[in-house]
């Protein structure tokens, strides 16, 4: 069997070590974004109907039905802090907000991953450029008078391999990472808004306590 060398294209195997470490992130970035879109695609982020079926029939003044599958996680947490609507005022906003941080957080799971990549796989590449130019020059010291000008292009054609390749490997990283923040930001923002009409709503039925509409929200920015 032939060594795993040559099996690889030529430019791969020029690159060195570093071109190994870009192949793994970018194995890993792929694994990650996949893992993030099935998961968003289950659980749907910025799903509301359950959460918008809640608030409806409170603001009609009728008793809410029991819900669906609550997947989406602003539907999950209207209805736990509607659960929790007997609890008095201080600390039925402390526990909503508990609950929404815990939503958010849990869809944030694995997006530390793609920033990370995207912000060390172009300094990877820079640095393989670096150790591939002064390998280049390193071999026109060694010729000496005898310089052959594509000695110097050829050494430069390779390292220059390594930051392409580690700008191949960030972008896709860093515009996944803000695909899956923005969805995050959606759901939170709607998230907040279901909360704070809740807020105002959830004193129609007669075993709650009655709402200060002078108080702050329940969820602010602070998650």
């Amino acid at each position: 069997m032939p060594p795993l060398s040559l099996q690889l294209p030529e430019w791969f195997v020029s690159g060195g070590i570093t071109m190994w470490v870009l192949a793994l992130l970018s194995v890993v970035a792929l694994a990650t974004l996949i893992s993030k879109a099935l998961h968003f695609a289950r659980i749907r982020p910025g799903g509301t109907r359950q959460a918008d079926q809640l608030l409806d029939a409170l603001r009609q003044g009728q008793a809410p039905g029991k819900p669906g599958k609550l997947s989406a996680p602003v539907d999950r947490v209207i209805w736990q802090c509607w659960k929790n609507r007997n609890l008095d005022e201080a600390a039925w906003q402390e526990e909503s907000l508990r609950l929404a941080r815990s939503a958010l957080d849990e869809l944030r799971g694995g997006l530390r991953i793609l920033e990370v990549i995207s912000a060390i796989a172009p300094l990877l590449g820079l640095l393989g450029t670096v150790f591939g130019m002064i390998g280049a020059f390193q071999a026109l010291e060694t010729a000496g008078s005898q310089v052959d000008p594509s000695i110097l292009s050829g050494g430069i054609w390779e390292a220059l391999l390594t930051t392409a390749a580690g700008l191949t490997v960030a972008i896709p990283a860093l515009a996944a990472f803000h695909w899956a923040d923005r969805n995050i930001e959606q759901c939170r923002e709607k998230m907040q808004d279901r909360l704070s009409r809740l807020k105002v709503v959830r004193h129609i039925k007669t075993d709650a306590e009655p709402v200060n509409d002078s108080s702050e929200p329940a969820v602010s920015h602070a998650y």
